[in-house]
């Protein structure tokens, strides 16, 4: 296909969709084919700086336009959603790679958190202490900061957006998202649904561009809070380049979680939603379960866990069958596949190769399969690197205690998971794990919308993460109010020289 008849994906301003100027240009893939499917292109720094300058101007009335006006273009934004699952799912699928079912799951993690943003009505208030002293009154107003900035990873082009702008809009802000260029047209399709849903022009807009964008965004003097999920490294610069600009900043970054499986343990269970954790959207979750620790009797279950791996069925996207599609470049499976092979070198067991598997049909797709290593220990490069491709490695612990201690010494803090029939150890386990989300008998522990994303350690930086209360508290700043009111032509009194209001 010539590059004149692949779709250009534009920036979005004014409400409007808008083509750049840019002379950069990079090709958005099908992943399980090649084929260029769209062209998105780096945005100049002119562009920019008119997308913020938009978003600037669009604040001054968005701020004051009423919570109940802000409630109902959310409630017609989650309806949009829900009606488009299945092409914001296909898009998601052509461009990323994951299977069908899989990304119409992502759409409704989104879509939760477009329905909490619903109740901003209920969200936003302030307090108010009545006769705090004698005649005055002490109040609190919640108000937004002004323009918000998502920067968003490749591995879930819907509802990592829906972590950001929903709530930012919501509370007041308005917004420029940034997507990743890898796959950027389910982002843009949402963004057109909240456009359509009645937001006002300049409300939301969006911007492309690698890492010159990045910095320029959290350069930018007008812009006042940034918002970012993606991978450790990225996720540290802009932390510390936003944060030395004055910006508010969330990062929520890399992990490596694991899973403990006790022998108390449904079993069947136990290893079902282990595989799918470990082997959903082929690896590339934050969250998934890349490491099982199996306690006691339960390591008697690896040959199971093995064979269970080895019927996962890897197909593109678009086969519903399907239990993995394609890595989402020729470069991520390059780094996969060089992964397993420092395994190999440094002296794992290899019990399941994912490397070299051919696809019917699909002979330049960037497939790995199902992959499972045994004998893994800390000082290895498949242990302590986050490899985002489906790879499983296995630990053997002797205790819980022991199984504690070795998950409390990685320096990552995402997320976690026990599988246990035992309330004392689910019980001690939530208790003295040092990690930000916990799972029992869950194996992907992401909360519901309403609840906050709460990573910890070196997965998160900054105080307040995404969804939920923390949201609410990261995108708007607190003004408190001391208020007297004087009776007409009353004696003023004495004059009072000190801080007393009694």
């Amino acid at each position: 296909m010539s590059h004149s008849a692949v779709p250009a994906i534009p920036l979005y301003l004014g409400g409007l969709p808008v083509q750049s100027r840019s002379t950069e240009w990079h090709d958005v893939r099908n992943p399980a084919t090649q084929e260029v499917v769209a062209r998105v292109p780096f945005a100049t720094p002119e562009e920019v700086n008119l997308v913020v300058a938009n978003a600037k101007t669009a604040f001054e009335s968005w701020r004051n336009t009423s919570l109940g006006q802000r409630m109902r273009i959310m409630l017609k934004l989650q309806q949009l959603i829900r009606d488009n699952v299945g092409k914001l799912a296909e898009l998601i699928t052509r461009e990323h790679g994951k299977t069908l079912p899989d990304a119409e799951g992502e759409v409704m993690r989104g879509l939760e958190v477009v329905e909490h943003a619903c109740a901003i009505t209920s969200l936003q208030l302030g307090e108010i202490a009545e006769n705090a002293a004698s005649g005055v009154d002490v109040y609190t107003l919640i108000q937004p900061m002004g323009v918000g900035v998502g920067i968003t990873a490749f591995n879930f082009p819907v509802m990592l957006p829906c972590f950001m702008f929903p709530m930012a809009i919501a509370c007041g802000n308005t917004f420029v998202l940034k997507p990743s260029e890898q796959d950027p047209s389910a982002t843009m399709f949402l963004v057109e649904l909240a456009h359509e849903a009645g937001l006002p022009p300049g409300v939301l807009n969006v911007v492309h561009g690698g890492a010159d964008v990045v910095n320029q965004l959290c350069d930018h003097p007008d812009v006042q809070a940034v918002s970012f999920i993606g991978s450790t490294h990225v996720g540290t610069h802009i932390y510390r380049r936003a944060g030395e600009a004055g910006k508010r900043v969330q990062a929520m970054m890399g992990a490596k979680n694991h899973c403990v499986v006790m022998p108390d343990a449904h079993k069947d269970q136990a290893i079902n939603n282990l595989i799918g954790s470990a082997f959903g959207a082929a690896g590339q979750r934050c969250m998934a379960n890349s490491v099982a620790i199996l306690v006691g009797e339960a390591r008697s279950w690896l040959p199971e866990i093995v064979e269970r791996s080895r019927t996962m069925r890897v197909n593109a996207g678009t086969d519903r069958t399907a239990d993995l599609g394609p890595l989402v470049s020729p470069a991520a499976k390059l780094r996969v596949e060089g992964l397993i092979a420092s395994g190999v070198a440094q002296g794992a067991n290899l019990l399941l190769d994912g490397r070299g598997i051919t696809v019917e049909g699909y002979p330049n797709g960037n497939f790995v399969g199902a992959t499972v290593f045994s004998g893994v220990t800390t000082d290895m490069d498949i242990y302590h690197q986050e490899i985002f491709g489906p790879v499983l490695c296995l630990v053997e612990a002797e205790t819980l205690d022991e199984a504690i201690a070795f998950i409390n010494a990685n320096p990552n803090g995402n997320g976690t998971s026990i599988f246990t029939s035992s309330g004392w150890s689910a019980r001690k386990y939530e208790n003295e794990i040092k990690v930000g989300q916990v799972g029992i008998n869950v194996a992907i522990p992401v909360p519901v919308a309403y609840f906050s994303f709460t990573g910890s350690r070196a997965s998160k930086l900054g105080d307040l993460g995404p969804n939920g209360k923390q949201a609410v508290s990261f995108w708007t700043q607190t003004k408190t109010v001391t208020a007297r009111w004087f009776e007409p032509d009353s004696d003023a009194g004495r004059v009072n020289t000190t801080i007393s209001m009694k």
